[in-house]
């Protein structure tokens, strides 16, 4: 438990020394999990398997599906098809066909099952890395998706050579309709839960309780569909996205504002845990090695070469094509628009959180009683591959974004904003209008009413307003943002006073903490 908390407390200090030293926190806190695995003083933590994927990757997948949408999704189905499904069974051939030749007795469906647990980027780590680095928006869209929905692929792969090897049978006609089940039963699932979280939260309806209720949603969701033998990890992204694209009420600030406040840091904390227990996890592969090491770290480096090296030949001929469909068909889609765009994309492909679970979840023994083969081998193999994939590449990558001059599109990202500061404006002045159609305005306070909607957009974006009109605004704005300050002040001190009677001798401190949250929302308004 002492752990525990150590490893939240890491996660909160690792974003500020992050930004401070210009290194991703994953990679910070996976650094710190494995100075803490090495520590004498530290025991040895064994954690069980089967609570690493449910415990971590629903919130995860959750708070990382907050931040898209699904049309963002559809217009990007190519290129994370290619990505996300196309080069997880690439790689898992590849890394399959050289783990059994190089090591010695390896079964092919062991070796299917190191390719298949080796091959997905972790999902966290690309956005959590890609989102520090200020990368072109159509990049991080989709290495999103890329790592949003590699696991699903993966993990099925993973089940059916697993299964392979225990049962010592194989049915290429079963595993796929295997596969085809898990995705449908996965969607279902997380159609139905979506829909039922929507409908319940319109039921609940005090923030408090709709917020508590997105917390549990992922972990059900996850659950359900494993239970019925589907993907978890694709019924969490449905259930996310469905509830992301329907249960949104633009009237409710509050539930809005304090989910976006609970979401960050829940995501913040449980991927600091995520991370750092990937390298308190390294006990277990420096105990595989001892004796063994030259043997061993030959046979990482020779997997660690072929997925990255992989990722590379693949994405060079998979961007080229897109793009050339993206000019012949003219699709809305985004897609790496230089050969720097494509080496940066290439460089993300850190694992983490789910390879190190599917490693630790192979089984210890076969159907006949018999020992799983080269279990300890494939464990130290994939170990190596995360840290190699995940504290280099994830070590380098500021520098590579740095020296290739890959940022984002600030300009465009301006005009777009501008676009949606005109729109706001407009659909305030329309609403005015409809307003007075109805109700008899007094002039003054159509006057002060338009100059509220112009504000709108001004606060927004200043360019959607003249030049000769912005000094003005400006002028305005500086002195509400005195009278504002002014008002801050003296709710600020109307604060202290009611605070101070929370200690005075026959208090009610409901009372008072109910009347401090009006003053609070007043001044949140």
């Amino acid at each position: 438990m002492a752990l525990l908390f150590v490893l939240l407390l890491g996660a909160l200090v690792s974003v500020p020394v992050g930004d401070r030293l210009g290194l991703p926190a994953p990679v910070l806190m996976t650094l710190f999990g494995i100075v803490l695995a090495v520590a004498d003083f530290v025991p040895n933590v064994d954690i069980p398997p089967e609570l690493i994927l449910p415990g971590l990757l629903p919130p995860l997948l959750y708070a990382a599906v907050r931040r898209t949408s699904w049309r963002q999704f559809a217009a990007n189905i190519r290129p994370i098809f290619l990505l996300a499904v196309a080069l997880v069974f690439v790689t898992t051939v590849c890394v399959a066909v050289v783990a059994n030749a190089i090591v010695p007795g390896l079964p092919i469906a062991a070796a299917v099952a190191l390719g298949a647990l080796v091959a997905p980027p972790d999902p966290v780590a690309a956005t959590a890395v890609a989102g520090q680095l200020g990368l072109p928006r159509r990049l991080v869209s989709i290495l999103e998706g890329e790592g949003l929905f590699n696991d699903v692929t993966a993990i099925v792969l993973y089940h059916v050579a697993i299964a392979a090897v225990v049962s010592g049978t194989f049915s290429p006609w079963r595993a796929g309709l295997d596969f085809l089940l898990s995705a449908v039963v996965a969607v279902v699932v997380g159609l139905v839960l979506g829909w039922g979280a929507n409908k319940l939260m319109d039921i609940l309806g005090d923030a408090t309780l709709q917020i508590g209720l997105t917390l549990l949603v992922p972990y059900v969701s996850y659950v359900v569909a494993e239970e019925l033998h589907g993907s978890g990890v694709l019924a969490v992204l449905t259930t996310a996205l469905f509830i992301a694209e329907y249960a949104t009420d633009a009237d409710d600030v509050m539930t809005r504002l304090a989910g976006y406040t609970f979401w960050d840091i829940v995501d913040t904390l449980v991927t600091g845990v995520a991370f750092g227990l990937i390298g308190l996890e390294l006990h277990n592969a420096i105990r595989t090695a001892s004796g063994r090491w030259g043997e061993l770290l030959g046979w990482a480096a020779a997997i660690v070469g072929v997925v990255v090296v992989v990722r590379l030949v693949w994405l060079l001929p998979a961007t080229w094509l897109t793009k050339r469909l993206h000019a012949k068909r003219d699709y809305d889609e985004e897609i790496p628009t230089s050969w720097r765009e494509t080496v940066v994309m290439w460089w993300s492909g850190m694992r983490g959180v789910a390879s190190v679970a599917l490693a630790l979840a192979i089984p210890l023994r076969t159907d006949g009683g018999a020992a799983f083969p080269d279990r300890d081998e494939i464990v130290f193999i994939a170990f190596g591959v995360i840290m190699a994939t995940l504290v280099l590449q994830g070590l380098t990558l500021p520098w590579l974004v740095k020296r290739l001059g890959v940022r984002a599109d600030t300009d465009r990202e301006k005009e777009i904003e501008r676009e949606l500061a005109v729109r706001a404006a407009k659909a305030a002045r329309r609403r005015l209008k409809e307003i007075e159609q109805v109700e008899e305005l007094p002039e003054d306070v159509t006057e002060q009413m338009l100059r509220r909607a112009f504000e709108i957009g001004f606060r927004i974006s200043p360019d959607v307003v003249e030049d000769e009109r912005r000094e003005g605004h400006e002028k305005r704005m500086r002195r509400l943002r005195r009278l504002r300050r002014i008002q801050q002040e003296m709710l600020s001190a109307a604060r202290h006073e009611v605070l101070a009677a929370r200690s005075e001798p026959g208090a009610d401190p409901e009372i008072v903490d109910r009347v401090l949250r009006h003053l609070d929302v007043r001044s949140l308004r």
